[in-house]
């Protein structure tokens, strides 16, 4: 049954309803893809320098990881608010107002000050970094329809792993040859030209729902409100079973993220033995291994469900799978003897463990009607990332406490974790299950 058109709503600024071209859909996926790049080079930061900064201002493992816990007390806030709002406003301003705010939060910790200073300033970024991910993946998958956005949404998720891939060693020569603030510095830059090439080559796209093209001859777009959308209010979105075990697994991947942009360094470095150097080059290693399984990930679940599998099974049990192996390879960490041995199942572990976030968008943007789906993507972005908020402050107490071991318990917390991510996945994700119920 197709659904009715009503008009967009007032004071939304729709753009363009224009067949969106393979061409400029892909230039914009490419600029968004660069977007999350930056988003992740400012994370990995203060986990890149984090002996120079603990050294620097005399912190001991807890401070340093509340430090980095206050990166996301405002973060959840604006995804929320980030989220909603850009089902009303074009996407395209709101990523450039972000890319903008990321810079200038790293103007005041760059510049100099103590412990308040680089929590205020990482407050701040927060605050500005917490809708980009939600945000970035509907500006993404409105150029595509449902069948066409694994490797889209993939790609997306896959600037996290490049941001980190790339500025891992460019950052860390920046910080050991001229201080961390130095590298604050380099990101602000690097932020200030995205924004400025987004200015200009950046676009909105408008393709349609699975429902809309199922309409009458004329294009509608995206931002027209289907019928069905006044139902399918956002409490009775985030309480299907979908929405929640998408969102239960994807909490257990951004743990695994949080972790290795503040501590992974350090547990390489001092739970580990590696040297400095080394550490710097292994740092990558997980992150690779992430970028392959995204891959691989999006190419297998695009495959099964052309031959027509159920997303239950196409994203719920793929994504499923490879948190389950995350899983197994930090729980495994204690029978295991040799620093080699520990690494690789520390890469396995954390590379796998962050794979899902495709597996959650694009389950949600399926689930959501085309007016819901900012808010409903936010609303899981903010559930997610209180990860980031508990996950530097724990594994911070378990090192004061336990020393080097501390490094070996948070892995093994984060293997329990991913257990549950997993199952959540195989056994709630359904959104053939759910969506005829939030149509009725």
């Amino acid at each position: 049954m197709t659904a009715a058109h009503t008009p967009a709503r007032p004071g939304a600024e729709a753009p363009p309803a224009e067949r969106p071209s393979g061409a400029r859909a892909w230039t914009v996926t490419a600029l968004l893809v660069v977007f999350m790049m930056v988003n992740f080079a400012d994370k990995s930061v203060l986990g890149l320098a984090a002996d120079e900064i603990r050294a620097d201002m005399g912190l001991s493992a807890t401070d340093f990881g509340l430090a980095n816990s206050a990166f996301f007390l405002l973060f959840s806030v604006a995804a929320v608010v980030v989220g909603l709002l850009a089902d009303r406003v074009r996407p395209k301003w709101l990523l450039l107002g972000m890319a903008v705010l990321w810079s200038v939060a790293q103007v005041p910790a760059a510049i100099g000050g103590g412990l308040a200073v680089l929590i205020g300033s990482r407050v701040l970024l927060g605050a500005a970094e917490g809708p980009a991910f939600p945000v970035a993946q509907k500006a993404t998958l409105a150029w595509f329809p449902d069948h066409r956005r694994n490797l889209p949404g993939a790609l997306i998720t896959l600037g996290v792993t490049l941001g980190v891939i790339t500025a891992a060693p460019g950052l860390t020569w920046v910080i050991h040859e001229h201080g961390w603030r130095a590298a604050l510095w380099v990101v602000a830059a690097i932020g200030a030209v995205w924004a400025a090439v987004w200015a200009v080559w950046g676009a909105d796209g408008g393709h349609r729902t699975d429902d809309e093209e199922d309409g009458p001859a004329g294009r509608a777009p995206a931002w027209a409100v289907p019928a069905t959308a006044d139902r399918a209010t956002y409490r009775r979105i985030l309480g299907t079973r979908t929405w929640i075990g998408a969102t239960v697994a994807y909490f257990t991947t951004y743990w695994c993220v949080a972790l290795s942009l503040v501590w992974l360094p350090s547990y390489l470095r001092n739970g580990l033995g590696h040297s400095s150097g080394t550490a710097g080059r292994l740092i990558v290693l997980p992150w690779l291994l992430g970028a392959v399984a995204l891959l691989g990930q999006a190419w297998l679940t695009g495959r099964l469900m052309r031959r027509g599998v159920p997303s239950r099974k196409a994203r719920g049990w793929v994504g499923g799978s490879l948190l389950l192996v995350a899983a197994a390879a930090c729980l495994a960490l204690p029978l295991v003897d040799g620093t080699a041995a520990k690494t690789v199942l520390v890469a396995v572990g954390f590379g796998l463990g962050g794979s899902f976030a495709t597996v959650a968008v694009t389950t949600v943007a399926e689930l959501a009607p085309a007016a819901r789906r900012g808010g409903a993507l936010g609303w899981m972005n903010a559930a997610v990332t209180t990860a980031g908020l508990i996950a530097p402050a724990v594994v911070g107490r378990l090192v004061d406490g336990q020393g080097t071991a501390g490094y070996q318990s948070a892995a093994l917390l984060s293997g329990v974790l991913l257990t549950v991510g997993a199952l959540s996945a195989f056994t709630l994700i359904d959104p053939a299950r759910d969506i005829p119920r939030l149509r009725a």
